[in-house]
């Protein structure tokens, strides 16, 4: 007989940009990896991580994740200097590398963190090649999203 896997409590979410899917049209999702440092993996298992402004920059064929802020523990090491904002390399395949380059240098187009999580023991980036949207595209989205739950305020009466 094989053991269940016992759930840990809680949720694997670390970090969400919320703000990304407003802002912009997400074409594409990419699941990445992270060069931390141990100071970071304390601040992450402590959920003291902030991704809202961050965005990827893509240099010398490789990914980094900018704009993200992991506040340091206080209980940290003494003789390691934390920077909170510094930049952080993306693991990435070469094949998804190779693709994100190509999307990213088409018109309009930019790489944005969507969200970070845990998967086992790793934490992950969830990036995503997005297009900008124009302000009439975001009062449509909040328009259609209104409709949605007044509509289900008016199923639910209905049915009473």
């Amino acid at each position: 007989m094989t053991k269940k896997k016992s759930h840990k409590p809680g949720s694997a979410t670390i970090a969400m940009n919320k703000r990304a899917r407003h802002e912009y049209f997400i074409e594409e999702e990419f699941e990445t990896g992270l060069s931390l440092q141990g100071w970071e993996v304390k601040s992450l298992r402590a959920g003291k991580a902030n991704i809202s402004d961050s965005y990827i920059l893509l240099r010398d064929g490789e990914a980094f994740l900018f704009g993200s802020t992991f506040q340091p523990l206080s209980v940290a090491s003494s003789h390691i200097v934390c920077d909170p904002t510094r930049s952080r390399k993306l693991l990435l395949k070469k094949r998804e590398l190779d693709t994100l380059i190509g999307k990213a240098n088409r018109d309009g187009y930019t790489i944005v963190a969507l969200s970070m999580y845990w998967k086992n023991a790793w934490a992950k980036l969830k990036i995503g090649l997005a297009k900008g949207k124009k302000e009439h595209d975001k009062r449509d989205d909040i328009k259609d999203r209104e409709w949605k739950l007044d509509k289900a305020r008016i199923m639910k009466h209905a049915n009473r």
